[in-house]
């Protein structure tokens, strides 16, 4: 599909939550699967709570989640003369005018209307204002807005990609604000000029913006442009069928990311959150998404967030994932925790991809490297209550921890077999079960009660600092008190 162009356009007044991340990504995978161009603008009108700080972390988290712009980002405050300048030509082809109804005076109409049980929408009281009372209100310095003038007869119709044929009334559309009293632009009028200046093709955005499609058609018709395609975008849900937010847990995109997700996994979930794939398979790359998105895949019914799926998402990838592909995020989060110590060598690089090989099997985030897998990066770890209740109170481990130590001291070999091997054949010499030495061991070395197969633990950890924690007495002046 040739001349594909598609934007992006946040307001930074705020953390680019999982919806706005979800817009960005079917505008963004639409752009791909169809050779066309993903365009990045900031609307940044909101002078009171905006701030270049949100716009940097919109950004940053765009990045995070590989989605790269092909041009901007475009700041609207870069174009306020723009939105002006069409303003006033609106208003001297009489198809805008400028509006002196005070604050005030538009709130009593608004409360009167309800107090009798009546809606209200602007009614159009400066619409034909006679010449003399508009100079009269102009030479008198009053603020005013530019009201865009709409036609009181037929309706508005438009074929949304997603949701079908729309038609709304026009009588029921007020004379809406194009630029407020301050000299800004509002949504309307920002929104329609960005996209007919960026030559937008298809508009892709939330379902809640359907109800402002009609106004901003009337717009285009106005300034004689053609109207792009809509596309609106299901709603995503908490797990109790409300829209999405904070009271169901995180909603920013960098939040995720601290807490351990991975970009890859988190964009396949947010991908399904509102489209079908061609087929049944739900676990896709990047490549296979951009080959299989299309908006006659996007659902009209909402969809909802289940966290829980999420982590099923980013604990399989880290499964599949190469230790080379994991390394560098794993990096990140150790040198967070202090626990990075510095370049590697080769012998290095190969212990770690070795140990990243055995943890990634029995985690779910990037994070539990550096918290459940700590022991194996240092020797400043605490054995956790569970694993100490569970399996040091046996009252003959003092004696037999520290001769299997010496035991495993002595091998002349320290690989997995021979480590097994010497366990066990020990057990049966002391004519106590393997899986007591075994579980014992476990939380010696790794402070678990959980943990990967003891004996592979044993030979990543290597000779020294087994038989160093095996043989160490410190559980012992640790142990909680009665009561604890």
């Amino acid at each position: 599909m040739p001349g594909v162009r598609v934007r992006f356009a946040p307001s930074p007044t705020g953390s680019l939550h999982v919806g706005g991340a979800r817009t960005a990504l079917f505008n963004w995978l639409f752009a791909r699967g169809q050779g066309g161009r993903f365009i990045l603008r900031i609307e940044d009108t909101d002078r009171e709570r905006s701030s270049p700080e949100m716009v940097e972390d919109i950004l940053d988290a765009l990045r995070w989640l590989g989605l790269d712009w092909d041009e901007g980002p475009f700041l609207q405050s870069e174009r306020l003369d723009r939105y002006r300048q069409v303003a006033d030509w609106l208003v001297s082809a009489n198809k805008a005018y400028r509006c002196f109804c005070s604050t005030d005076e538009l709130a009593a109409k608004r409360q009167a209307a309800s107090a009798s049980g009546k809606s209200w929408k602007y009614d159009g009281a400066c619409r034909e204002l006679p010449p003399d009372q508009f100079r009269a209100r102009h030479a008198r310095g009053l603020p005013s807005v530019v009201r865009f003038k709409g036609t009181r007869v037929g309706e508005v119709v438009f074929e949304d990609r997603i949701f079908g044929r729309i038609a709304h009334r026009t009588e029921q559309i007020e004379d809406f604000v194009l630029v407020r009293s301050d000299g800004m632009p509002t949504y309307h009028l920002g929104v329609v000029l960005d996209d007919l200046d960026m030559n937008i093709s298809h508009v892709i955005r939330g379902a809640d913006h359907i109800s402002n499609t009609p106004k901003q058609i009337l717009l285009y018709q106005a300034l004689e442009r053609t109207v792009p395609d809509f596309a609106h975008l299901p709603l995503i849900l908490g797990s109790d069928r409300t829209r999405l937010s904070k009271r169901h847990g995180a909603t920013a995109v960098t939040t995720y990311r601290e807490q351990g997700y991975l970009p890859d996994p988190f964009c396949n979930f947010l991908a399904l959150l509102g489209w079908s794939p061609k087929t049944e398979v739900e676990s896709l790359s990047t490549d296979e998404l951009i080959r299989q998105f299309s908006l006659k895949g996007v659902n009209k019914s909402n969809a909802v967030f289940d966290p829980e799926k999420l982590s099923w998402f980013n604990s399989r990838y880290l499964r599949n994932a190469p230790a080379e592909r994991l390394l560098p995020l794993i990096r990140v989060e150790l040198e967070r925790e202090g626990l990075w110590k510095g370049e590697f060598d080769s012998s290095d690089r190969a212990w770690m991809l070795k140990v990243i090989d055995l943890l990634k099997q029995r985690v779910r985030m990037v994070s539990d490297f550096a918290t459940q897998g700590r022991a194996f990066f240092t020797d400043d770890f605490e054995i956790e209550d569970k694993a100490r209740r569970k399996f040091l109170k046996n009252e003959a481990l003092p004696l037999l921890m520290p001769e299997l130590a010496a035991r495993l001291e002595s091998l002349p070999a320290f690989g997995l077999e021979e480590v097994e091997s010497a366990l066990r054949a020990f057990a049966a010499e002391k004519e106590v079960k393997a899986g007591l030495l075994i579980n014992a061991a476990r939380a010696l070395l790794t402070g678990k009660a959980v943990a990967p197969g003891i004996f592979e633990v044993m030979a990543a950890l290597g000779r020294d600092r087994t038989v160093a924690r095996l043989s160490g007495t410190s559980w012992l002046e640790n142990e909680p008190r009665a009561g604890e």
